[in-house]
């Protein structure tokens, strides 16, 4: 026997006992005449102590010996502990130790295995074993353990089956580059790692298994960020016979529950927004409602005077800093230089203070009087104190600007708490989006999304115009899920791949099997699918999914500790009938 108990669940109840311990040593304390262990496992800590007086010679002189994370076993009896440490569990006791044994013992670690440690990023991450022994990153896996069994739990209580789909799959464009993986057994073709299991929750449903669930690796080899890896994991799921209003109150009951069982908050309400709306007011599609600073559109109030800047700009908008006239004018020139940096890209910034008497000043003073600010305040919904921040230029850009500063500025002034949530249902997103270098269209979400109720008939002439039964949940400025209702017959799936370029034969050589069932009896059917990477970290109060991922990848999509991607032999490559022209 390794343990009869763990590090972390020993107390004033277990004084007296004879008790074995197993784990790594954290910290090793000689005083000459005492020597203190802190034994650590994935529980907790629990204090060992070796004395002069009750400790053989021996032993006392080989403990002295032990380097820090060693992994040894112990046994001894439980005592109370002279100085006692509220901050821990088994603060009340310590274990007086009768004998040790190595199991194995250790190099000096490169980095410190405390929460507050001295190795960089990339150092931990190329020794992530040791790194999961630090108590922030081990209780982040923890979470998401508990994120997990929560969701399985909610779900197969309202009906839901988790189903398996294949991972090695046929190459289709949905927007990312696969992952492809070379058959030795058919030479010259290839498997693709799915970016979803879409076809085949799809097919699921055509199966009538009409509530279904997977919590599933996908793969998208793109450029990656902070919140973004190389393979990520999906709660992916599927419902038959069900409107998007059935979806929408199937998964705000799911958002509920987590945040009711894992943050102890209870939401009431879902606000919904169509696309259009939060462009207009945010800059983007997945905004952060936490806070207000939304955008006040000002063309007609702003283009009437002689200020070219103004007056030659496609979109005129702006926004209102609360408490923002404090700032000087330094604080506001290094604004400026913020948002004209090629990150962001605007070429300038006009501001008007709200003095605190009613007045305006403005940097445009000399185009613009007292009459016209007070219509810009009134646009921005400003209040005396407030700082009017206003940008100008072309309308998606500008609008991209501006949502970007308003989100840098929300966290400067604190308004972005992560123990508050907000959730949101952004709804009609476009069909179809313009790719402005190919002029064609192409899907907005995926090609299986169907059009709006009666609006199928807008593909011919105004493609553009054209609304998709789609839907993004956002929380916090983040979309946590989005979904869609899908195309359920072949002839409605034959127009939509029509009018994104595809001729009959590539449409039927990509996607020939799905078409197929759908002549066999295809329910009407949608579904969602949660990152679940990053509903774990917002959870969490944190945005980078990397620290809930047990061995993510580094900013290139390099596994920095096994040393992957990497080359192989020839040999291999020869099995594969494959030939690198390098």
């Amino acid at each position: 026997m390794y343990r009869s108990q763990t590090c972390g669940e020993l107390n004033q109840g277990n004084i007296g006992e004879e008790v074995v311990l197993s784990g790594w040593i954290s910290k090793l304390r000689d005083k000459g005449f005492v020597v203190w262990i802190d034994l650590r496992d994935r529980y907790g800590i629990t204090q060992l102590v070796f004395d002069e007086e009750r400790t053989s010679k021996d032993l006392l002189n080989s403990v002295r010996s032990l380097g820090r994370e060693t992994v040894i076993q112990v046994k001894g009896k439980v005592i109370e502990r002279a100085s006692k440490n509220p901050n821990i569990p088994t603060g009340d006791i310590e274990v007086l130790v009768e004998q040790l044994t190595i199991l194995n013992e250790a190099l000096l670690p490169p980095f410190t295995i405390e929460d507050e440690t001295d190795g960089g990023e990339e150092l931990r991450m190329q020794y992530r074993y040791l790194d999961i022994r630090r108590n922030p990153v081990k209780n982040n896996l923890i979470f998401r353990h508990k994120v997990t069994m929560e969701v399985r739990k909610y779900l197969s209580d309202n009906g839901f089956i988790e189903i398996e789909t294949p991972y090695l799959i046929k190459s289709t464009p949905e927007g990312a580059r696969d992952f492809l993986v070379p058959s030795r057994m058919n030479e010259g073709q290839f498997y693709a790692l799915p970016q979803s299991p879409q076809t085949f929750k799809q097919l699921l449903m055509v199966g009538g298994m009409d509530k279904y669930f997977q919590i599933v690796k996908c793969f998208r080899d793109e450029d990656l960020r902070a919140d973004r890896q190389p393979e990520f994991t999906q709660i992916d799921c599927e419902m038959a016979f069900v409107e998007q209003e059935d979806v929408l109150n199937a998964f705000e009951g799911l958002t509920k529950h987590l945040l009711k069982e894992i943050k102890g908050v209870d939401i009431d309400t879902f606000p919904r927004m169509t696309y259009d709306e939060a462009m207009a007011k945010y800059g983007n599609d997945k905004p952060d409602i936490r806070f207000g600073m939304e955008f006040g559109e000002l063309n007609a109030i702003a283009q009437h005077k002689d200020f070219n800047v103004f007056n030659s700009a496609e979109l005129v908008v702006g926004i209102a800093i609360p408490g923002g006239n404090s700032y000087t004018r330094k604080e506001i020139d290094k604004l400026i230089d913020w948002v004209k940096r090629p990150q962001i890209g605007a070429k300038g910034m006009v501001y008007c203070r709200c003095n605190e008497d009613g007045t305006f000043k403005s940097s445009v003073d000399k185009f613009y009087d007292q009459e016209d600010l007070a219509k810009w305040a009134a646009a921005t919904s400003a209040n005396a104190g407030d700082l009017i921040l206003v940008l100008s230029g072309e309308a998606n850009k500008t609008r991209a600007q501006l949502s970007a500063l308003r989100m840098e500025l929300a966290e400067r002034l604190g308004l972005r708490n992560p123990d508050e949530f907000a959730p949101l249902w952004v709804i009609d997103f476009p069909l179809l989006e313009l790719d402005e270098e190919t002029g064609h269209y192409h899907a907005m979400h995926h090609p299986f999304t169907s059009p709006k109720p009666g609006q199928l008939e807008l593909l011919d002439t105004n493609p553009g115009d054209v609304k998709a039964n789609a839907y993004d949940l956002v929380l916090n400025g983040n979309e946590i899920g989005g979904g869609s209702i899908r195309i359920h017959d072949k002839e409605t799936q034959a127009i939509m791949f029509k009018h994104l370029g595809f001729t009959e034969e590539e449409a039927k050589s990509q996607f020939g099997f799905l078409m197929d069932a759908f002549q066999y009896g295809a329910p009407p059917h949608g579904g969602i699918a949660f990152g679940l990477d990053r509903l774990v970290s917002i959870l969490g109060g944190q945005e980078t999914i990397r620290d809930f991922i047990a061995f993510p990848k580094n900013n290139s999509g390099r596994d920095v500790m096994i040393d992957a991607p990497a080359t192989i032999d020839e040999e291999q490559l020869k099995e594969l009938h494959l030939k690198l022209d390098l």
